[in-house]
């Protein structure tokens, strides 16, 4: 399986299940990130709003093919580049406990990084003959 493969999936695998616990869990998360979810009730339905719209791009990344599957990456690049900007600086304007706010740049940051090389070379693998169909 080739690298690229590798990062779609795990990014697929990561939307999904990261989906799943907001959509059904979310008081959990927000308790995880240092948010009292009883006096943060907008919170709970972003977090629920989110979720389905993050299975729902796990669940492309992992059944696409062609060219659904390029957008679906080439979209995901934008999207975790903007998720990894947005908890930067929510950690800089000390939006969240610093240790969450670490913690969401981090995962943030990987993703954007699965995403960055489930994009890859495409361009050269078209030009060699060894992009998908």
């Amino acid at each position: 399986m080739r690298k690229r493969d590798v990062a779609r999936l795990a990014l697929a695998g990561i939307r999904t299940v990261n989906g799943v616990a907001a959509l059904l869990t979310p008081k959990k998360m927000l308790k995880r990130l240092g948010v009292d979810p009883e006096t943060n009730g907008a919170a709970i339905y972003a977090l629920r709003m989110f979720g389905i719209r993050t299975i729902l791009l796990g669940v492309e990344l992992f059944t696409a093919t062609g060219e659904r599957r390029e957008r679906a990456v080439r979209e995901a690049v934008l999207i975790h580049a903007t998720d990894a900007a947005g908890a930067f600086v929510t950690l800089v304007r000390e939006e969240l406990p610093r240790r969450a706010g670490i913690l969401v740049t981090v995962i943030s940051s990987i993703n954007a990084g699965l995403a960055l090389v489930a994009r890859g070379h495409q361009e050269a693998e078209e030009l060699a003959g060894t992009a998908p169909r």
